[in-house]
């Protein structure tokens, strides 16, 4: 049985397996001059019907798209390589390409990009928090956003009209605690670092909140003596990669962008004198001197510092003062501490760490100890007192 639209630029006829189909021309092939024609299905002749009417108002306006042949697993590989690729910092390019390649494409790999759903994703988010082998809130948190971008890039192109990515309800995450080192576990950990030969890296550590990666990645031309300023414009990366140790690049600092910091006196002391330290090696060790990049930290041959030698050389000093848990990024929130309760501004501390705002860095911080609160209720005694005088 076929019926005419109304407009006569379309047919419904009812199917032998009882669904319904309706035809539309588009406009004609350049090359051969026939008519191109596409297909609309639905369960009854109203609804099919109803999506020819839609369509064929499109065509009339000329905004007609033809509805993408594309499916998800296809569109995640296409946004992949040509959107994110080109522009992302090589660790994050492996992140997005791991969880789309274990996670997002086993799960909706074959489902065409126009009829992802928004419930069977919110299905797949909490199963992912619920399931045999749950993941964390932060984790499931970073696979959404990383679909919501591809679906996103999409919509802009219009292969898709609604982000079936959006509101969907995702485990809350909760912040773990930070874990500063005391006073006296600073006392400490400067005692134990006198004899340390990396005693330098945990020093502009400590006393600047610079990430592991930007203390490694300084070179020379960051540190100007004169000024006592320290630029902050890169950092020292290892990539991923699978069964091996990695390959080393440097990269920019975290939100992009680079900053001046105002380092302790004693801070570039501790600078200077790891420039002396390093003319030593480089005169001892003659032809065998490699240090193209210029760096502040190397090896006594002017090779970049390996950064799990680093890390695993705190935690033996950490331990020997009784802190076994505690990692190297416990020393930038311990200067992110030690500097709020010393009485640095918010924005101070923010830009000296490099965050993108000072909400973050306050949402980071802004519990910061009882000490800062006591001497706030001080403060506010002694205000009353001077109003009574």
């Amino acid at each position: 049985m076929k019926t005419r639209n109304a407009q006569g630029a379309g047919t419904i006829r009812k199917r032998k397996d009882g669904n319904w189909e309706a035809r539309y021309t588009i406009g004609r092939d350049p090359g051969t001059g026939k008519q191109v024609q596409r297909s609309i299905y639905g369960k009854t002749q109203a609804e099919v019907r109803k999506k020819l009417t839609s369509v064929l108002k499109d065509v009339d306006l000329g905004v007609y798209q033809e509805p993408s042949r594309l499916t998800v697993g296809e569109w995640l590989d296409i946004w992949l390589n040509e959107y994110v690729k080109p522009t992302a910092k090589h660790n994050t390019y492996a992140n997005y390409e791991t969880q789309i390649r274990l996670r997002l494409k086993p799960a909706f790999g074959a489902t065409r990009l126009q009829e992802l759903k928004r419930l069977p994703l919110q299905q797949f988010f909490n199963q992912l928090h619920t399931g045999a082998n749950p993941l964390s809130p932060k984790t499931i948190k970073n696979i959404h956003g990383i679909l919501h971008k591809a679906l996103a890039t999409a919509l802009d192109l219009d292969y898709i009209f609604v982000n079936p990515a959006d509101r969907i309800k995702l485990p809350q995450i909760t912040r773990k605690e930070i874990k500063p080192l005391q006073q006296q576990d600073i006392a400490a950990f400067l005692k134990a670092i006198e004899q340390e030969e990396y005693k330098n890296v945990y020093l502009v550590a400590l006393f600047t909140g610079l990430r592991e990666g930007e203390v490694l990645g300084l070179s020379w031309e960051n540190i100007d003596f004169e000024n006592g300023t320290v630029t902050v414009n890169r950092q020292l990366q290892r990539t991923k990669a699978k069964g091996a140790s990695g390959q080393y690049y440097f990269s920019t600092p975290k939100n992009g962008k680079a900053r001046v910091i105002y380092p302790a006196h004693f801070v570039m002391q501790a600078l200077k004198s790891e420039q002396i330290s390093q003319a030593q090696h480089r005169l001892k060790a003659g032809k065998a001197w490699h240090n193209p990049d210029n760096l502040v930290f190397t090896n006594p041959l002017g090779e970049h510092l390996a950064i799990q030698t680093v890390f695993l050389r705190y935690k033996r000093l950490a331990s020997s003062i009784g802190l076994p848990d505690s990692r190297f990024h416990d020393l930038r929130h311990t200067y992110a501490v030690t500097a709020l309760q010393e009485g640095d501004n918010i924005k101070t501390v923010q830009e000296a760490l490099g965050h993108a705002t000072a909400s973050f860095t306050l949402d980071v911080y802004g519990h910061v100890t009882d000490k800062m609160k006591e001497e706030s209720r001080n403060r506010m005694e002694a205000f009353i007192h001077s109003l009574k005088a």
